[in-house]
């Protein structure tokens, strides 16, 4: 009798448990269901609201105002949170994404691709296409979220495997340098370290196998064209790169350089610079200088034929190279074979070889900070010199995780000058080089200071790295510092009407300049990844780390992602039911609908196994 009424009150508190979670989980579930109802509701109001826009450019593709409503509410993660700007500004950059996507027919080798584009139309320095490379890391980035997997194979097909990987640079009034080479390599990019991030979202183990061997062709021509030859440099095996073609324009470290030149390079002083290599409107007057015309070589159309070692495009190869190791390490898996196990160890060798130079020969220790050098095999101006100015390049290892973990409080100091008025932090956004130097300049159509969203993506991911990866427990004070960079950049959107463009100026821009609705840089990506924590895997499993605070937003929702074939919810409250007392605070995850985890704290990270 005793074990019967033991079996029996034991029995009724296992039902009486299930009741109170049912209750629970009905709680959250209705929950999930009315934020994802309001926040697919919000993107369809404000699309109607992007799509009343005027004076905007036309769409590069089929998604216009006629279809695009439908397109972006079957294919974007929702995203809805307190801040009714940071929400209106995620919908406006998809809305913004969808008139970039443009369908290609190529002539050359009768395909037809999709590509992104970057400016609007076809333009005299992109490819046959109108896609640049320019942006497409970020543009990977950012369109790896849509369900639709579609758009990104065939944009990795065109430029990797298609006639952009073999039909050189048209080189016309544009082309400012003497260096032929394929569309595919026209500017910097970290593509394939771009393609890598999106097979994290939508894995496809038969198509990664068909494109590995373009992957790693792509990769021989940056190894081929763009290294330093001269083997007795401290550069020498390092990438190089004109400033114009590392997306730069005109930068004060190649400003410093050509100070430091002589013969072609004299023009250049400390007091003459600026008339000579500070926008456009001024490589005129260098064309027309004594100088250039005796050595016409030294310049294209007065600007300087000048390579730079600098720690963007070596950290943008070796996000490349780690990416191919990465790649080869999950086809050997996949398919159990030798050959692509030895490719792995083969391009890990490359990238730890290129990781170990850029913290030697780029890493200033008076400066603490990665600062640039003239290239080693320049054929005019001086060699292997160092530039003592911080630009907002130095960052850039951050963001493929190029820094040893065991050593991330030496080079973590360089984020000492995120936070400083002496360096990068200004009132209206982040500057691209200290505002201490004598040189800095943010009028100049320049990265001399002026601020530019394709930076700000950049430095942003490699902040919220080094918080979430490196230090592991970020402070109150840093999350508030990267929460006030995106807010920033949020508002540099607009009040009334959004808008993405070029450029903006640091200290006292309302808006950005240059063209309009204009994918040159990330923010999709920078709320789902860098501040929700949404970190993906090539494994069957996610992991969640928001770099927020639990006093920030009362809720926010991420949600309709499509992520190895599984549809995934999160949801972050601190009040789930109104009718009941106390701090309910939690973050949920749902997987197919489900509910699979949930934490009372931000703080406390989430892995979620599939």
């Amino acid at each position: 009798m005793r074990n019967f009424l033991l079996l029996v009150i034991t029995t009724s508190l296992i039902i009486s448990n299930l009741h109170v979670f049912a209750q629970h989980t009905s709680v959250y579930d209705q929950e999930l269901i009315r934020l994802k109802s309001e926040a697919k509701e919000k993107l369809s109001r404000q699309v109607d609201l992007f799509n009343a826009y005027r004076n905007r450019p036309e769409s590069d593709g089929p998604y216009r105002k006629e279809n695009n409503k439908d397109f972006l509410l079957n294919n974007v993660p929702f995203f809805d949170c307190d801040d009714t700007l940071l929400s209106e500004v995620y919908n406006y950059r998809w809305w913004m994404i969808s008139k970039h996507l443009k369908e290609y027919n190529d002539p050359y080798d009768h395909k037809k691709y999709w590509v992104v584009t970057e400016f609007f139309g076809v333009k005299p320095w992109a490819s046959r296409s109108g896609a640049i490379t320019c942006p497409a890391g970020h543009q990977f980035y950012d369109v790896r979220w849509l369900r639709d997997n579609q758009y990104l194979k065939s944009y990795t097909d065109y430029f990797i495997s298609g006639s952009a990987s073999k039909l050189n640079q048209r080189e016309n009034a544009n082309f400012l340098t003497y260096l032929s080479r394929p569309e595919s390599h026209h500017f910097s990019s970290w593509m394939i370290n771009g393609v890598d991030a999106f097979l994290k979202i939508h894995p496809d183990k038969t198509w990664l196998r068909e494109k590995l061997p373009d992957l790693e062709r792509h990769q021989q021509v940056w190894d081929s064209l763009f290294t330093v030859k001269n083997k007795n440099s401290p550069t020498s095996g390092m990438y190089k790169i004109l400033d114009l073609y590392n997306g730069m324009e005109f930068s004060l470290s190649a400003v410093m350089g050509l100070i430091k030149s002589e013969s072609p390079y004299s023009i250049y002083t400390n007091k003459s610079w600026r008339n000579y290599y500070l926008g456009w409107e001024t490589t005129g007057r260098a064309a027309q200088s004594l100088q250039a015309k005796q050595y016409p070589k030294a310049f294209r159309s007065g600007y300087p034929d000048f390579y730079m070692v600098r720690p963007s495009v070596n950290s943008y190869v070796y996000g490349n190279l780690k990416s191919l190791a990465d790649l080869y390490r999950q086809d050997a898996f996949n398919f159990k074979e030798e050959h692509s196990a030895t490719k792995a160890a083969l391009y890990q060798k490359n990238a730890t070889n290129l990781q170990e130079k850029v913290l030697t020969v780029l890493w200033n220790d008076d400066d603490k900070f990665f600062n640039s050098l003239t290239a080693g095999d320049n054929e005019f101006g001086v060699k292997d010199f160092q530039s003592n100015v911080r630009e907002s390049v130095g960052y850039s290892p951050w963001y493929f995780k190029l820094i040893p973990l065991k050593h991330y409080r030496k080079f973590g100091e360089s984020w000492n000058m995120f936070s400083s008025a002496k360096g990068f932090y200004h009132t209206k956004g982040m500057t691209t080089a200290e505002r201490q130097h004598p040189f800095y300049n943010e009028q100049a159509y320049a990265w001399n200071g002026r601020g530019w969203p394709y930076e700000n993506s950049v430095v942003y991911k490699g902040y919220a790295n080094y918080l979430r990866d490196y230090k592991k427990n970020a402070s109150l004070g840093e999350k508030q510092l990267l929460i006030d960079y995106v807010m920033k950049l949020a508002r540099m959107h607009g009040s009334k009407e959004k808008n993405i463009g070029e450029w903006y100026i640091p200290s006292n821009g309302e808006s950005f300049g240059g063209e309009k609705d204009y994918f040159h840089s990330s923010f999709p990506d920078i709320i789902i990844e860098d501040l929700l924590g949404f970190k993906a895997s090539h494994a069957d499993e996610f992991a969640i780390k928001p770099l927020l605070y639990d006093d920030l937003w009362s809720y926010f929702y991420l949600g309709n992602i499509r992520y190895h074939n599984h549809d995934i919810d999160i949801v972050w409250k601190k009040d789930w039911d109104p009718d009941k007392p106390g701090n309910q605070s939690k973050i949920c995850v749902w997987v197919d609908g489900k509910l699979r985890d949930s934490k009372t704290s931000l703080a406390e990270k989430m892995k979620i196994k599939l």
